[in-house]
């Protein structure tokens, strides 16, 4: 009898042994990931977020789910990503500007004309410079970079005044994130940034706080921003270039496996959305002529040259030929 018992203990103890080292996840715990974003539940990026929570919630059978919160639910972007640096599961839509708060020199993904569209905003991302600041987020700040491949088209500046110039923009109040690499490159450009939140800027025109603003059409038509704003002049300054980010401390709670599948879905989801946004882009624009915004085509070499004081006050113009050189322009 005792044979037999101490026979069954051991296959016991080695199919545990194997079913340990079989490299798949057992647990049957749910893990929860906030998703926030400023952005509302008209645009196509929050499309892209929910088409992201359902292939890793399809991938991990359920066991990793991401809840979307838009405009703002969580609060401002500044206070989610402290809440992701402190351990806590909320993951949030950032960009290059915000992230220069922690690593200087990834501002420069979102500086004016540092790429003229989509595909060169990628290829940047690719490079082993950005990888590099990636890995400082990481390793000194405690921010994971689940992927910085979103995108949500060009930036134009929206007024009640026609702009076809840097000059036109003289003592015009736009309204622009507050991180430096953004107000110093509006003010470049001509413009006196104010620093306010994205949901503020509809009641900052109308109380004329603002006399306008600088963003992409997905959030311009989704703000209604043509219901207080007359034109939009094409400068297509900044390509908008976004990324996801999440805690090291929450990030690492999960299992390898876990890991990877957010990864990977994150990106491949990023991706497919980019060509969607650039399609509604266009389509939006339209819709904002139609309820009576102008569209004023600028003098785009102008603003150009006169953002390269944007540069040289950062320090980013050594830094771009280095990203250049790499990518063999």
């Amino acid at each position: 009898m005792k044979r037999k018992l101490a026979l069954v203990v051991t296959v016991v103890l080695v199919l545990g042994l194997l079913a340990g080292c079989s490299g798949e996840t057992k647990s049957d715990e749910v893990y929860t990931l906030k998703m926030s974003t400023q952005l509302n539940e008209s645009s196509p990026m929050v499309q892209g977020f929910n088409d992201w929570a359902d292939r890793v919630k399809e991938r991990t059978n359920g066991k990793v789910i991401i809840e979307i919160f838009p405009s703002a639910q969580l609060g401002s972007d500044e206070d989610v990503i402290e809440q992701a640096i402190q351990g806590v599961n909320v993951a949030v839509l950032t960009d290059g500007g915000r992230m220069a708060n922690y690593v200087n020199d990834i501002g420069i993904i979102g500086m004016p004309y540092i790429a003229a569209n989509y595909d060169e905003l990628l290829a940047i991302t690719e490079t082993s410079v950005f990888d590099e600041w990636v890995d400082e987020l990481s390793k000194e700040n405690g921010i994971r970079v689940l992927s910085f491949n979103w995108y949500d088209g060009p930036r134009h500046f929206l007024t009640n005044k026609p702009i076809t110039t840097p000059a036109d923009l003289s003592g015009v109040r736009v309204r622009t994130p507050g991180a430096p690499v953004w107000s110093e490159s509006v003010a470049a450009m001509g413009a006196t940034p104010i620093a306010m939140g994205w949901t503020e800027t509809y009641n900052g025109v109308q109380s004329r706080a603002i006399d306008g603003a600088e963003a992409q059409h997905t959030a311009t038509y989704g703000q209604r921003l043509f219901e207080v704003l007359s034109y939009i002049n094409k400068t297509e300054h900044f390509q908008l270039a976004n990324g996801i980010i999440v805690g090291e401390k929450w990030f690492n709670t999960l299992p390898e496996e876990y890991q990877t599948i957010l990864v990977e879905e994150c990106r491949a989801a990023a991706a497919s959305n980019a060509r969607l946004v650039e399609q509604i882009a266009d389509e939006y624009e339209d819709k904002m002529v139609e309820e009576g915004m102008t569209v004023i085509e600028v003098d785009k070499e102008a603003f150009r040259k006169a953002a390269e004081a944007a540069y040289d006050k950062l320090g980013f113009s050594d830094l771009r030929n280095r990203i250049y050189e790499e990518l063999g322009k």
